[in-house]
């Protein structure tokens, strides 16, 4: 039982991570765009960097974005802290059951490794050259956040047995 308990705490602790991100981005949405902004205007790269062209400038299309990776974020949360609910339904169930029950959890941290992988060490990260920014580079938190998801992520695959 330990194991399952300990395993529903960290689906809901990934759940609880997002869903304060999501209440940071919307509370403190400028000082948060900010980043954001900087990040798809590519002003802070290095300046004889060949990549600007790929450069966002539209302010419109920058909220959208950042609209986006919230909507990306929430989403993240209520799969996380629902898969942990659902999980802790059948908490003392067969271990069958478990793990038939661990596929929205396996959802919500499969989201959140795509999303901290893809979206700021693929996307921000190369794509826009986010490495190069003093300021604005947000990939050593990405990759904390990648560890830590795809560690919860891989101990929750690992199939229970009835106990």
């Amino acid at each position: 039982m330990a194991i399952r308990l300990s395993k529903i705490l960290l689906v809901g602790s990934i759940g609880l991570l997002a869903l304060v991100i999501v209440l940071n981005n919307l509370t403190d949405y400028d000082a948060n765009f900010r980043y954001i902004y900087h990040v798809l205007t590519m002003d802070t790269v290095f300046p004889d960097n060949q990549l600007t062209w790929r450069a966002i400038q539209d302010p419109q299309l920058q909220r959208i974005i950042y609209g986006l990776i919230i909507a990306t974020e929430a989403a993240i949360a209520g799969l996380c802290l629902a898969g942990a609910v659902r999980l802790g339904q059948v908490m003392g169930d067969s271990g069958t059951a478990f793990n038939q029950a661990k596929a929205t959890a396996i959802y919500g941290l499969t989201l959140a490794f795509l999303f901290w992988f893809v979206g700021f060490m693929v996307i921000g990260g190369e794509w826009f050259a986010m490495w190069q920014s003093a300021d604005w580079n947000g990939q050593q938190p990405a990759f904390r956040f990648i560890g830590c998801v795809g560690i919860v992520l891989l101990y929750l695959a690992m199939a229970d047995q009835d106990t």
